[in-house]
């Protein structure tokens, strides 16, 4: 019979292989069976531990997740805001943590829900202090402009494999950081037009769009 401590220890290598599996081939090419394989257990034995493939799916994703945003989770130590940074700064250690992150980003689930809000929540409040600073410029869109940055921040997880293919090394390692971090700089600090022209024409054209659908909308409201 197994000891408790065998079991717990068992469920917690079944997990770690399902993370490594999922992040590597994806959630629909990894059955049950290779993640037994790689894990030296029975298929039975995940079954028994975690019930259907779909039940394991969302234990890895509840484990990452917390990662990612619990302080009082075991896998990264650091404070909530700068978890991910960690992460990225150790990617031999954590590297399969991160590509599970971006396979659950492009698939949708719940617990990736979860996160994106609290990466969403965690820009916010960093532009909310850079804003109070005057290290900001105005915008016209505040809570988008904080979208499209979360956006930035999170294609080299998403997307991490066509980057890589692209710069011919992996944008996460330290010389694609290098190499990324001057030009990432220059376009939210300068922009990349030296011309208001295409700014102007679209706050026109949406002007005229809005106007019209004003006129519209006053003209069905006439008797």
């Amino acid at each position: 019979m197994r000891s408790a401590s065998e079991d717990l220890t068992a469920r917690a290598r079944i997990r770690d292989t399902a993370i490594a599996a999922f992040a590597r081939d994806g959630f629909d090419a990894t059955s049950l069976r290779a993640i037994a394989r790689e894990a030296g257990v029975s298929p039975a034995l995940i079954v028994h531990h975690f019930g259907d493939r779909t039940a394991l799916r969302e234990a890895c994703d509840d484990y990452v997740v917390a990662a990612f945003m619990d302080e009082k989770h075991d896998l990264i130590s650091a404070p909530t805001q700068d978890r991910i940074r960690a992460a990225l700064n150790d990617l031999e250690q954590y590297g399969a943590y991160i590509d599970y992150l971006g396979h659950m980003l492009r698939d949708g689930s719940a617990a990736s829900d979860r996160l994106f809000d609290s990466i969403l929540a965690a820009t916010r409040s960093v532009l909310d202090e850079q804003r109070a600073a005057g290290l900001l410029e105005p915008t016209s869109d505040p809570e988008m402009t904080t979208l499209l940055l979360t956006l930035i921040g999170l294609g080299p997880v998403i997307m991490r494999g066509q980057i890589a293919r692209v710069l011919g090394e992996d944008q996460l390692s330290a010389e694609g950081l290098r190499r990324t971090t001057v030009p990432t700089l220059e376009l939210l600090t300068h922009g990349i037009y030296a011309t208001d022209a295409f700014l102007e024409g679209a706050r026109s054209a949406l002007a005229a769009e809005k106007a019209d659908a004003e006129a519209s909308e006053n003209a069905e409201e006439r008797p």
